[in-house]
């Protein structure tokens, strides 16, 4: 292989055991010097990828094997022929977004996320939210539990399971989805663009504490999020052919 290649795997004994025969089988080089990273284990352990190329601000494409449960963002583990997969992989480009928070304390947050950010009620009470698209109030109020921006990679995640839709790869599209919706009890949702930037303000903050959430990195008592498409640190998933990522996001629109 002429790629400098780095081998990366999450502390579970199967992906452990997997990183031992390919690491006897090829050449690794450390991940500040790789071109390009193998990712060893499940949908969460590559989220954690993902993240630390975002803070070390490094952009080389990620290729993932599946040894977790679930594995929608990884590709089948195999041992044998990985130059050959490598070269023939399917690139996707994942634009995370970024998640600025404002606590009641006036303290500032910036987070990055994948998946979705999601806002969530801390206590028995309801959250009560007013809901900005582009500095335009759009919902004066939204009394939920809890609501959720998905990118398109994430769409299939906590979004689906929160009733959202999912979204094609490439649509360029957001999913704002509320979390158990009690007034206005029929709204569902919207598709957004991604270029809308989402200002949700928590309404009576002392009463109804909210924390938002950037995939798994929470800030409790926010008083204001605010939601953007990150148009910097573009992402590089790589698939095989016979399982690319926009062809398994559209067949889970027909998985019962």
């Amino acid at each position: 292989m002429t790629t400098r290649l780095a081998l990366l795997a999450s502390p579970t004994p199967q992906a452990r055991a997997a990183e031992e025969t390919l690491r006897a089988r090829y050449d690794w080089a450390g991940v500040e010097d790789a071109d390009l990273i193998v990712a060893l284990g499940g949908d969460g352990f590559l989220l954690q990828v993902l993240h630390m190329l975002l803070e070390r601000r490094n952009t080389v494409p990620v290729f993932g094997m599946n040894l977790g449960t679930v594995g929608f963002l990884m590709n089948e583990w195999r041992m044998d022929e990985l130059d050959r997969r490598l070269g023939r992989a399917k690139p996707f480009r994942v634009s995370p977004l970024t998640m600025t928070a404002t606590t009641m304390d006036g303290e500032v947050r910036v987070l990055p996320a994948i998946n979705e950010v999601s806002l969530l009620r801390e206590t028995r009470q309801t959250a009560k939210l007013e809901v900005s698209l582009n500095d335009r109030v759009v919902m004066p109020e939204l009394v939920c539990d809890g609501i959720l921006a998905a990118t398109p990679a994430g769409s299939t995640a906590y979004n689906l399971s929160a009733n959202g839709p999912i979204l094609p790869m490439g649509s360029g599209m957001l999913a704002l989805t509320p979390i158990s919706p009690f007034r206005p009890r029929r709204w569902r949702g919207a598709i957004l663009p991604d270029k809308a930037r989402i200002t949700l303000r928590v309404l009576e903050p002392d009463k109804r504490p909210v924390s938002a959430v950037a995939d798994q990195r929470e800030v409790r008592d926010v008083a204001q999020v605010d939601v953007a498409v990150d148009r910097v640190r573009d992402l590089t998933l790589l698939f095989d052919p016979e399982h690319a990522l926009d062809d398994r996001i559209t067949m889970e629109q027909f998985a019962g």
